[in-house]
């Protein structure tokens, strides 16, 4: 397949697409930085083939967003050279003070002529590992609307004079029925239906999670060596990363899930700032989660929880917080390396005197 080149001939068209639920809005803009052309078209995968199959091979630029998954995938398909730009990184058009669709579509195509690079652009996920991994944000969102309901009705009791014991989740809609104020059945009733019918949806996603990492993904076994994950979060690991070559330094992976402090030093000052955030807030989570285990009363002996104990232990008020984000960092970087030399944790492996450290995640 030919390059699509300016009717001079003069090289590569870059084609810049916003994405909306309805309609896409394209800007093709030649080598030479001259304007081609602007259209509207249907956000419909044979509305994008029938445009894009048919134009020579081009460089694509669009924003990640709910329909850039699949709209990469097909254009792609068809041959293009394809960036979905970092929402994040795309200040020059959040920040423009006559934002609309057409001109987000020629920012995005003059910054990736210019330099693709800027655009810090994404790599999505594959079709199937994205169709896994929807289960699990399936799962998420419930446990979500769960804990909502459980605030609700907790709430409504304090509001009559009352107070439910406290309880896990799972038990909640048996253990506070009883303690229900009569004059607040029918109203709470339904819901406590529907928290035990919620409740009990969860436990068949997690049948479907523990299955999916046991026989479509077996690596995540190496991740469960190490306490504190489970099959959640070492299946949502390995979908949300996909390959482990993909990261040439192991220590990048802290960075690429947000859990590096921001930077804004300037001259002598080097202020302590929050972590970035930025990479899948879930799997962040599920990280953190893991620390708080690894950290607590019930963690069992390891490397990682004599480091970061010492670390809570010299780092003053803000210690066990900073130690956890720490330690979620850390584990990030170990979890990658066990996927990606498949060899035994060793729970103790420095303590051993062996002379190795645990790999560094800063």
């Amino acid at each position: 397949m030919n390059d699509a080149t300016t009717p001079n001939g003069e090289g590569k068209v870059t084609v810049g697409l916003d994405l909306g639920d309805k309609h896409t809005h394209l800007c093709m803009i030649a080598a030479d930085g001259e304007l081609l052309e602007e259209a509207r078209l249907r956000t419909t995968p044979a509305a994008l083939r029938r445009r894009f199959a048919a134009l020579p091979v081009a460089r694509l630029v669009l924003e990640a967003g709910t329909h850039s998954p699949w709209v990469s995938r097909l254009l792609e398909d068809c041959g293009h050279e394809v960036y979905v730009a970092n929402p994040r990184k795309l200040r020059l058009i959040y920040q423009n003070d006559s934002k609309s669709d057409r001109v987000d579509a020629e920012y995005l195509a003059r910054i990736g002529r210019l330099d693709p690079t800027l655009l810090a652009p994404l790599r999505h996920r594959h079709a199937a590992t994205q169709a896994d991994l929807a289960i699990i944000r399936s799962r998420e969102a419930l446990v979500r609307a769960r804990v909502r309901l459980i605030n609700h009705v907790r709430g409504a009791v304090k509001s009559v004079g009352g107070r439910l014991t406290k309880c896990s989740s799972p038990s909640f809609a048996s253990q506070a029925q009883p303690q229900i104020p009569e004059e607040l059945g029918p109203a709470l009733a339904p819901l406590l239906e529907m928290i035990e019918a919620i409740g009990e949806q969860i436990r068949t996603y997690d049948r479907q999670i523990e299955h999916l990492a046991q026989e479509r993904y077996p690596e995540t076994m190496l991740l469960r060596q190490v306490p504190g994950v489970g099959a959640l979060t070492a299946l949502t690991y390995v979908l949300t990363l996909e390959d482990p070559a993909s990261f040439a330094d192991p220590r990048a992976v802290g960075s690429y899930l947000g859990l590096r402090p921001r930077q804004a030093d300037s001259g002598d000052l080097s202020p302590q700032l929050h972590v970035t955030k930025a990479g899948d807030e879930m799997l962040r989570r599920l990280l953190v989660g893991a620390a708080h285990y690894i950290l607590g009363p019930f963690g069992p002996d390891t490397d990682l929880r004599r480091w970061g104990l010492s670390l809570a232990a010299r780092g003053g008020k803000r210690g066990k917080r900073l130690a956890v984000v720490a330690v979620a960092r850390k584990l990030s970087v170990l979890l990658l390396r066990l996927w990606a030399t498949g060899e035994a944790y060793e729970p103790l492996r420095n303590a051993a005197g062996e002379g190795r450290s645990l790999p560094d995640s800063a």
